[in-house]
Formats: structure tokens, C-alpha cells, sequence
């Protein structure tokens, strides 16, 4: 219940204190603009670099990550021999 009566006399106090200093507002407002505008911009375009920069590093990486058809050939050589010796040791157990 404070807050919202506190919020109401800020309201009220905000519209008096607007309504008067009119014209150092604007001014205010005016010169406030500009500073807003180019702070977002440099940190809008240091997050855009920085997205860029990643996407970079990520493309590298899956191009010299990329396994040679020799290993993998290799790979499915071992992955049969390893079948076999399984099927061998199922055989063995019954």
C-alpha cells in the first residue's frame, strides 16, 4: 500500500515538475537524445562484431575438424572386427 501511494505523489509530482520546467526538459531531453543514441549504437555494433567474430571461429573449427575418409574407413574397419569379436564371445558363452 506505501508503494502505490508512493508512486502516485511521484506521478502527481512528475506531471507538476514537467509541466513547469517545460521548456529545461526538452532541452534536456534534447541533449540526452544524442548520448543515448550513440552509446547503443557502439554497443550494438561491439555485440554484432563480437557475434561475427564467433561465427568465424565456429566455421574453422567444422572445417579442421573434419575427419579424412582414411580414418574413417579405419574406424568402421574396427567397429566390424569389434562385432565379430563379440559374436564370437556370445557364441563361446551358450
Amino acid at each position: 500500500m506505501k508503494t502505490l501511494i508512493g508512486g502516485a505523489i511521484a506521478v502527481v509530482l512528475g506531471i507538476i515538475g514537467i509541466s513547469i520546467w517545460w521548456k529545461p526538459f526538452l532541452q534536456l531531453l534534447a541533449g540526452a537524445i544524442p548520448i543515448m543514441l550513440l552509446l547503443g549504437g557502439g554497443l550494438a555494433l561491439y555485440l554484432g562484431f563480437d557475434e561475427v567474430k564467433d561465427s568465424w571461429q565456429k566455421e574453422d573449427t567444422t572445417i579442421s575438424n573434419a575427419p579424412d575418409v582414411e580414418d574413417v574407413d579405419k574406424y568402421k574397419q574396427e567397429i566390424d572386427d569389434l562385432k565379430k569379436e563379440i559374436d564370437t564371445l556370445k557364441t563361446k558363452e551358450t
